[in-house]
């Protein structure tokens, strides 16, 4: 019932309206006139993050690593790849983790349609808070994209949209662990968000590797410029 009566509200939203959200995926914009939803926290921190799993190839390889730095992150998950191995999903939190939504596939929503979006949205936060036993409170929705119905949909289910600062670009063919950590550098400041992979569901096969091998640069580098590396949870966030 929840999901009919939030589909019916998001279809009756203008295409202005359903569409003009989808503008803050530009960085720039967003430090400037959204810090929040760019990230930006307390300068002594450093939020972790990571999309696209939970995948039992890749997953655990970055929960060892990230066990041996003694470090939590954020993990945004997919629905359906938490729903094959929703094992990974209470280890996660085992571990200390937070679990965020990321959706229930990995569809740019600008092409979903308001009605999909809600659906897709719910249906992956009700998984998350099923299998964790925790309600998520971050969302971010695939590529970055919001849309109107995401964030009527953010806000019905209490889920702050949250994106980053900056990013490795470890989806790509090219990416190594040298790329990775330099490009994460290139945009690292204090307060910022760290976007990495977990998976490559939605990017080249094998290619989180490259963002796991940088991991410890990375790592290193916020330790040694005094940056405590965590959840977003415990980013101290601006308000919205």
């Amino acid at each position: 019932m929840r999901t009919a009566a939030l589909a019916g509200l998001a279809t009756a939203a203008f295409p202005a309206v359903q569409v003009a959200p989808a503008l803050t995926v530009l960085p720039g914009l967003r430090r400037r006139l959204l810090p929040g939803l760019h990230g930006l926290g307390p300068p002594d921190r450093v939020a972790l993050t990571f999309d696209d799993g939970p995948d039992p190839e890749s997953t655990p390889c970055f929960l060892d690593l990230l066990a041996a730095h003694r470090v939590t992150a954020t993990f945004f998950v997919l629905g359906a790849m938490l729903r094959r191995r929703p094992d990974l999903g209470r280890r996660l939190v085992d571990a200390g983790h937070e679990v965020a939504v990321h959706g229930w596939t990995h569809d740019n929503l600008l092409l979903r349609g308001p009605a999909g979006t809600v659906r897709d949205l719910t249906r992956a936060y009700d998984l998350v808070a099923e299998v964790t036993g925790r309600r998520p409170r971050f969302l971010r929705p695939p590529y970055g994209v919001l849309t109107g119905a995401t964030l009527l949909a953010a806000r019905r289910l209490r889920l702050r949209p949250m994106l980053w600062s900056c990013w490795g670009r470890d989806w790509t063919a090219t990416a190594t662990a040298d790329t990775v950590a330099a490009t994460v550098r290139a945009g690292l400041a204090g307060g910022g968000t760290i976007l990495l992979h977990d998976s490559s569901h939605a990017a080249v096969p094998g290619a989180w590797r490259a963002g796991l091998a940088a991991l410890p640069d990375i790592l290193a580098e916020c330790h040694r410029r005094g940056w405590r590396v965590g959840p977003l949870g415990a980013h101290r966030l601006p308000a919205r």
